[in-house]
This record gives structure tokens, C-alpha cells and sequence, in this order.
């Protein structure tokens, strides 16, 4: 039986104006309530919010009576300190927070509304080559972390997120019953707690079932040490204590890995995503196909692996063509 997902606990937003409290409150409850979002994403918002309270507070006004040239004097004070993304973040929140007093009628017009955002550069999703991924499976890691059971586990996470395509929020968050092991299909709860199947390929299957085997010797393990295991019993991949593992040990072991295969730079989980997107679509995938298997609620999200794609096309053309280049 599937665990039900624990409803996060969202903190007041911190010493946000008083009389902004409620408003606040209601929009980070239908974030999390209505639109299923996850607890790291509304505390983000929460953060925003609160930030931009405290600093109409100071020039004496409210959320309510706060007008369009509040919001610009407001937006040019971050651009001192933040990236322009995170610029374009902070504008994405309280435009949201707009709409959402508008429908309780609690303002009447939003003054961020028309106000455009700052240029960002568009830069290219990380990505790695086919050989690049054989390298991250190819020796198991040195010292504790070269355990035999957690090597048959890494090989299985690695093959598995680049073989479907999976957030490294999704594989931690997958159980055992979540696989099915004939159809080669994966049930899968993205973003907004949405649900997809998704297929994965055969070396996934292989490394899946050399795993499953190491997990109950992992589960052994923790209870004979007595550890808390929680969900342990039925988490898909487990850490050496036998208990769910975490994103943060995921991303931890893809750097290991990578400085151990050579890498000039290491990456995080979200480049196997990006390279099962963008490999797929090298080898003809329909862009609306990769769009399902991502679990992408826009097509412009699936769209910028095309950019991808064809950077990676004009390298190889470049390099190969006789006539590509000058002599």
C-alpha cells in the first residue's frame, strides 16, 4: 500500500506586517492545499512574501494600497544584490500573491501587473554524453561509500533516472510497489503531486533486479544496528543505515562519482533528466512525446532541450562535415 503523503507544516510567515498576516496565510495555504505544491516551495514563497511585506512596511505602506510605483522602487532595490532570476522569482511570487487577492476581492487591480521582468541569458541545460553515463557506472566508489550493496543501489538509481527520465525528487520518492518489473513501467508523483507512468529501459530492469536483492540485506542491516527506519519498508532505494534515501545523499554520490570518472566539472541529479530529454530527442523523439515522459504541464518547458539538440547537432556537423568550416 502506498504511503500517503504527509501534509507539510508551513511556519507564519516571519515578521511579515500584522494586518498582512491573514492574506499571507490563506495564499500559502491554497499553495499547498489547492495546488499541491511542496513544502520547499512554499516556504520559498513564504520568504518572498515576507520580504516584500517587511520592505513596504518601511515606506509606509500595505499589500493593499500599495501601488505600481511602490513595485518598481521595490524590484530596483533587489537588482543591487540578486541575480536577475532570482529577480524574475521574487516578481513571479508576488504577481501570483496579486492574483490570488483579486479573487478574494481583496484588491481591486494588481499593481505588478504589466511590469516586465528583468532579461536573464539563456543558457543551455547541462547535459552528458552516452559515454559520460557508462563512465558514472563503471567502478564502484572507494572506501565506505565502495560498499558492495550500495554500489548495486547506485548502479540502479543512475540507470533508472536516466532510463525514465525521473526528478531526483521522484526516484526518493518512489516505493518498492511503484515498479513494475514485466511492463518496465514506473509510477511516478511529480509536481503537484500528479501521477504518470512512465516506461524504463532494459539495463534499468538488469540493474533493478541485482538491486532489489541488496536492499533486504540494507533492511537487515538497519534493524540489527536498531536504527529508526520509518518508511524503510517501503522506500525502493535506501541509504547504508537501511532507511529512505535522501536527495542531498543522491547528489552527493553523483559528485563522488564524477570526480572518480574524471569529470571537469561535476553535476547534479537534474543533468541525467536533462540528457534523457535531450538524447531521445537526438534520435528523433517527438517533442510531444518527451513532453509526457517528463511530466511537463508546458510544452516551452520540453522545448528548450530542442535548443539543446540542436547545439549538440552543429557540434557534430561542424567537426565531421568537409565543407562545415574554412580552411
Amino acid at each position: 500500500m502506498e504511503v500517503a503523503a504527509q501534509i507539510p507544516v508551513i511556519p507564519p510567515v516571519p515578521t511579515a506586517a500584522a494586518p498582512l498576516r491573514e492574506p499571507v496565510d490563506a495564499f500559502l495555504h491554497h499553495l499547498k492545499v489547492e495546488r499541491s505544491l511542496s513544502e520547499h516551495s512554499v516556504r520559498a514563497y513564504a520568504v518572498d512574501l515576507a520580504h516584500y511585506a517587511e520592505w513596504l512596511e518601511t515606506v509606509g505602506r500595505t499589500v493593499e494600497n500599495a501601488e505600481r510605483d511602490a513595485v518598481h522602487e521595490y524590484l530596483a532595490s533587489l537588482h543591487d544584490h540578486l541575480a536577475p532570476s532570482s529577480v524574475a522569482r521574487r516578481m513571479s511570487t508576488i504577481r501570483s500573491f496579486y492574483k490570488f487577492l483579486q479573487r478574494m476581492d481583496r484588491v481591486s487591480s494588481s499593481p505588478i501587473e504589466g511590469v516586465r521582468g528583468p532579461r536573464q541569458a539563456k543558457t543551455l541545460p547541462r547535459m552528458l554524453s552516452v559515454d559520460e553515463i557508462i563512465a558514472l557506472l563503471t567502478r564502484p566508489l572507494e572506501g565506505d561509500d565502495g560498499d558492495p550493496l550500495l554500489q548495486l543501489r547506485d548502479v540502479a538509481l543512475i540507470e533508472l533516472m536516466y532510463g525514465a527520465g525521473l526528478r531526483v525528487s521522484e526516484l526518493v520518492g518512489l516505493d518498492v510497489l511503484h515498479v513494475r518489473d514485466a511492463e518496465r513501467l514506473v509510477r511516478v508523483r511529480g509536481k503537484g503531486k500528479k501521477t504518470r507512468i512512465v516506461p524504463y529501459g532494459s539495463k534499468a530492469q538488469e540493474a533493478l533486479r541485482a538491486y532489489l536483492p541488496a536492499r533486504l540485506a540494507l533492511l537487515e542491516r538497519s534493524r540489527q544496528a536498531g536504527a529508526e527506519r520509518r518508511d524503510a519498508e517501503t522506500a525502493l532505494f535506501l541509504n547504508w543505515r537501511g532507511t529512505r534515501l535522501s536527495t542531498r545523499s543522491v547528489a552527493r554520490m553523483l559528485e563522488k562519482r564524477c570526480l572518480q570518472a574524471g569529470f571537469h566539472a561535476t553535476i547534479n541529479p537534474h543533468a541525467l533528466r536533462h540528457s534523457f530529454a535531450t538524447h531521445l530527442l537526438d534520435a528523433g523523439g517527438d517533442i510531444r512525446e518527451v513532453q509526457e515522459l517528463l511530466g511537463h504541464a508546458r510544452l516551452s518547458t520540453t522545448q528548450r532541450y530542442t535548443h539543446a539538440s540542436t547545439a549538440h547537432l552543429m557540434r557534430v556537423y561542424d567537426k565531421a562535415h568537409p565543407r562545415a568550416k574554412a580552411s
